[in-house]
């Protein structure tokens, strides 16, 4: 092989490269991939946060969420949401 069939050979795998970033940046502006962003940032004004996600299987997760000083376990994934337990309240250490 020769220094031509190098180059065709790098100049295929970056164009195939950019039409991988071009197609994942048209589905971002278009829309196509979601909008979540889960930020742990501990600013004080928000009430609401996701605590922890525990994966239960490939279709179903756990959450915990913290709305003010009230938890809530949430089963989500399945074809319906659970709420498995609401009201939870932080124990403090005895």
């Amino acid at each position: 092989m020769d220094l031509l069939t190098y180059s065709k050979f790098a100049f295929a795998l970056l164009f195939v490269i950019g039409l991988i970033a071009l197609l994942a940046y048209g589905a971002k502006k278009l829309g196509f991939v979601p909008k979540v962003t889960v930020k742990n940032g501990r600013n004080k004004d928000r009430r609401l946060d996701i605590v922890e996600i525990l994966p239960v299987d490939a279709k179903r997760r756990l959450l915990l969420i913290r709305r003010d000083k009230t938890e809530h376990l949430i089963m989500v994934g399945s074809e319906h949401d659970l709420v498995i337990e609401k009201n939870i309240t932080k124990k403090t250490a005895e």
